[in-house]
């Protein structure tokens, strides 16, 4: 990887998302390996994998599904009669994860979401849903997140195929220069899109350590809308509270919203940081302090 083009990884992977989400959704069998309808489930990863979680737990919910809490693994509490543990990970290596899943073994049904087919969690979990296609080359994943949470997307019943067509547009539509250039971004999110607002901040702070927050939108007001200054942008992700665009407005700062579907939108988010990382002279395929997957010493 060190003798590859900087971000060329991450730029080939990012723009392949919509092809990619396509073949997800095309999948026949594993469909049937997630939780059945009316089960109570935990849904844990780690980093973007969390905030995968955290998005597919709310539209499980809103589809009427049954429960679903999302949890980062290192601090979930799954002693709490579930039926069944979904686990989230490109790598399959995350040893919070595999801790987890290693303690609920036998007494919980796991399914696993992995791109790494090769990896532990393949033996540990009780069912595996492999995403090879949408593994990843760079640290900093976009296509296998999407993927997964688009995969999770259509099992509750919705229609991808307009965010599919979406990320098209996504892919080849002008980026802001109010964004690539912006001092600080914050983004917002509402119900499932809390977790992209989460993800997006992630991606850009990874990608060209830039100085991001992330909240639900609703909370946006009640404290954080203090840094809301010109220079610096709000994007949100789906559904407009009232009046919060004025609000950001009256700040000087840019406020960004699409009406693309959100999950598309994230595609947007993703060109940014990659813009933003190499007009500062960095690596996002490489990025400070970071690896492809966190293997703590035991």
């Amino acid at each position: 990887m060190n003798n590859q083009t900087a971000g060329a990884y991450m730029a080939e992977e990012l723009h392949s998302q919509p092809a990619v989400w396509a073949q997800a959704v095309d999948l026949v069998a594993e469909p049937k390996l997630l939780p059945a309808a009316g089960q109570k489930i935990a849904v844990v990863g780690c980093g973007t994998s969390w905030f995968m979680a955290q998005s597919y737990a709310a539209l499980r919910e809103n589809a009427g599904l049954g429960m679903t809490d999302a949890f980062a693994a290192s601090e979930a509490f799954v002693d709490r009669d579930y039926d069944a543990v979904v686990a989230i990970t490109r790598s399959g290596t995350t040893s919070e994860v595999l801790e987890l899943l290693s303690k609920v073994k036998g007494r919980v049904r796991t399914i696993g979401i992995v791109g790494d087919t090769s990896s532990p969690l393949v033996d540990l979990a009780d069912d595996v849903i492999a995403l090879p296609f949408a593994d990843e080359k760079s640290v900093v994943q976009t296509r296998f997140a999407t993927t997964a949470l688009t995969f999770l997307r259509a099992s509750t019943g919705a229609d991808v195929s307009q965010s599919i067509a979406d990320a098209e547009t996504a892919l080849t539509a002008e980026l802001p220069e109010e964004l690539v250039s912006a001092e600080q971004v914050t983004y917002l999110g509402r119900g499932w899109t809390v977790g992209l607002a989460h993800e997006a901040a992630l991606k850009m702070r990874e990608s060209s350590q830039a100085w991001t927050e992330s909240y639900p939108a609703m909370e946006y007001r009640h404290g954080p809308l203090a840094i809301a200054a010109p220079g610096r942008a709000v994007w949100l992700f789906g559904e407009l509270p009232s009046g919060l665009d004025t609000d950001v407005a009256a700040t000087g700062a840019h406020f960004e919203h699409s009406t693309l579907d959100p999950v598309a939108d994230l595609v947007r988010a993703h060109r940014v940081a990659l813009e933003r990382s190499l007009r500062a002279g960095l690596n996002p395929d490489l990025p400070r302090n970071l690896t492809r997957s966190v293997i703590l010493d035991k």
